[in-house]
């Protein structure tokens, strides 16, 4: 069978691009808190418009919702003047419903599985300290501070003043395997910083 990735010419993605980009899709919060006040608040107002439509076709008002009132003032009122209220309304309805419907950005580092089914996902402070605690174990490190970049990963290290160029070395090959242990996808390249402890 022919898939259209083999028709046409580079049109293959590369496995680890596909699982991060499966794995970022999964992994991205859905926005349940403002998803639950658009929903509830709209459940609302159209139930109780529904229950006094309803009571007043039936000759007995509820009460609930004054739609008298409201007429009146909609024949009294010029809708020139209401249209800057209008917008500000509308718009604010619109960024709810977006809010609602628009998934977060992931706050988790995606991992790398041998099973398309299954997203693993580290989280960036836990990722941090692994990787800390790998550049730790490099003989003369007395310190290590990572952070995460876009597209790279800064170890910083404090060492006394006897170090050499060859501990920075130990430090990316270290930091890098125990990155290829976890098997996280997409975090970039590993810069090492060197940093001498003040006597």
């Amino acid at each position: 069978m022919t898939t259209l990735q083999q028709i046409l010419p580079g049109a293959a993605a590369t496995p680890r691009l596909t699982g991060l980009r499966r794995a970022n899709r999964a992994l991205r919060p859905a926005r349940t808190a403002p998803g639950a006040v658009v929903a509830i608040a709209l459940t609302a107002g159209m139930g109780l418009t529904t229950a006094e439509l309803v009571s007043g076709l039936l000759g007995a008002p509820l009460g609930w919702v004054p739609v008298n009132e409201v007429v009146e003032l909609a024949g009294r009122t010029a809708w020139p003047k209401l249209s800057t209220a209008a917008l500000v309304v509308a718009g604010a309805g619109v960024l709810m419903v977006l809010l609602a419907v628009v998934p977060g950005r992931s706050r988790l580092v995606a991992v790398e599985t041998s099973d398309p089914l299954i997203v693993i996902g580290i989280t960036p402070s836990g990722l941090r300290r692994t990787l800390a605690a790998a550049a730790q174990q490099v003989a003369g490190v007395d310190k290590a501070r990572v952070r995460l970049r876009r597209r790279t990963i800064e170890v910083t290290v404090v060492t006394d003043a006897e170090s050499t160029g060859a501990m920075l070395r130990q430090v990316g090959t270290a930091v890098g395997d125990r990155l290829a242990g976890v098997g996280t996808l997409g975090t970039g390249e590993v810069v090492v910083r060197l940093r001498r402890k003040a006597l």
